[in-house]
């Protein structure tokens, strides 16, 4: 029987590891909300759709530098520690996100400013390579037995934390500036309000403690080569944990991030309206994923996991096609909504399985680089590649298919871990 003051600890332990999430995922997306509005400071041309194009590939790119963080930083935070390396992934971020929020447009200064701006991206990619692994192993390894699955769920939901603040700030952005001042200067505001954040949280964050896990693990001090041969012989979990991840990712970046662009862009709604969808989306999604965490600690992960795929094969497209008949913000949210519902269903049992999927050793390295890989490869560049499909296909459906696509992949990896030994939710980390 836990005690309150054992409880207490715990209670803190999640606040302090999500609260860096948090700001970390809140600087990572904020870029894309506001995607048009930085393709025309930094990537201006005679195409509108080009432009975009270049600010979208632009925030894709900082999603190529994810496994290179994933596999350098994961195998610090394997061999220093959680709260050593946690730290130094939110510092690397803080200065991504300075870079881009106080460099001067194309106008100022030519062709420096998207180069600039890229150098940020690629360091905020960097950081976030390990950061959703680091934190979701923390969460994993402080966690009760058979509660994994609720405890692992504030990783993410502490990222819809971060969705919800964004969407907030977009509102009241929109409504206070006009869209001329808004594409001018105002656009800059958001990633200023997450460097003044920084402070707090690392002041949180240093008091963070080293889980238990760590400090007898065996690892525990290894060089990084020692880590790296862990790595390349752990390869077929790691894509398993890869093809895992492929479905979240899309979900993730296509509801949120996509969503204000997608409802301005393609179906011709105004600002305001997009961000209250992704704000009821971000609230949706941050109650429904401890719900399915916990409910895959009771049932398993795996049922959750293939239904959701299942579902959306059948959804995805008719949802969108619906959607785009007569589009109206209502319409938006309540495919928002069904979304949402099956990303929460999907995330909350996939995070956990994935650190039980891991080797001990290379926890954070292995999960890291998994997540990385699908963020890199597939989620992280959903926003482009929609836009590529809407403009190419003639069809503001099309990204539905896109979905699909992710759905079929993570099925296919679900049904690999049945050939993995000793998954058990119920034993202790």
């Amino acid at each position: 029987m836990m005690t309150t003051k054992a409880r207490n600890q715990k209670i803190l332990g999640i606040i302090r590891v999500s609260s860096g999430n948090f700001l970390e995922m809140y600087d990572f997306i904020v870029y894309g909300y506001y995607a048009s509005y930085i393709a025309k400071t930094f990537f201006p041309s005679g195409s509108e759709y080009l432009s975009l194009m270049l600010s979208l590939v632009t925030f894709g790119a900082g999603f190529m530098m994810r496994p290179f963080g994933a596999l350098i930083l994961g195998a610090y935070i394997d061999r220093k520690g959680r709260r050593e390396g946690l730290l130094l992934t939110l510092v690397l971020m803080a200065i991504g996100t300075l870079s881009i929020a106080v460099t001067p447009g194309y106008s100022s200064i030519g062709i420096a400013a998207p180069i600039i701006i890229v150098i940020g991206r690629l360091l905020q990619g960097f950081s976030a390579g390990a950061q959703l692994g680091g934190v979701s192993v923390y969460l994993a390894e402080i966690a009760t037995i058979g509660n994994r699955g609720f405890y692992c769920a504030w990783q993410s939901a502490s990222q819809q934390v971060a969705v919800v603040f964004t969407a907030v700030v977009g509102l009241m952005l929109t409504g206070i500036y006009s869209d001329p001042q808004m594409q001018d200067w105002a656009w800059r505001i958001p990633l200023i309000i997450g460097c003044l954040i920084i402070p707090i949280i690392l002041w949180l964050r240093q008091s963070l403690e080293e889980t238990a896990s760590f400090e007898v693990s065996a690892n525990k001090n290894k060089n990084i080569t020692h880590v790296i041969k862990l790595i390349m012989s752990s390869w077929k979990i790691i894509l398993i944990g890869m093809m895992l991840t492929v479905l979240t990712t899309i979900y993730f970046y296509l509801i949120t991030v996509y969503t204000p662009t997608f409802g301005k862009q393609a179906l011709h709604l105004n600002a305001k309206s997009t961000f209250f969808v992704t704000l009821c989306v971000g609230l949706s999604n941050f109650i429904l994923l401890p719900i399915a965490g916990s409910i895959s600690d009771k049932i398993g992960r795996r049922p959750l996991l293939i239904i959701i795929p299942l579902i959306t094969l059948v959804t995805a497209y008719p949802v969108l096609l619906w959607l785009i008949v007569l589009p109206t913000t209502l319409k938006l949210l309540a495919a928002g909504l069904w979304f949402s519902c099956l990303y929460g269903f999907y995330n909350g049992a996939m995070i956990p399985l994935l650190t039980e999927i891991m080797p001990p050793e290379v926890r954070t390295t292995g999960f890291s680089i998994a997540y990385s890989l699908a963020t890199a490869l597939f989620g992280g560049f959903t926003p482009a590649i929609c836009t590529y499909l809407i403009v190419h296909t003639n069809n503001k459906a099309s990204p539905g298919l896109w979905l699909m696509f992710g759905a079929i992949i993570s099925i296919i990896g679900v049904l690999l871990t049945f050939k993995i030994d000793k998954i058990d939710p119920k034993r202790s980390f």
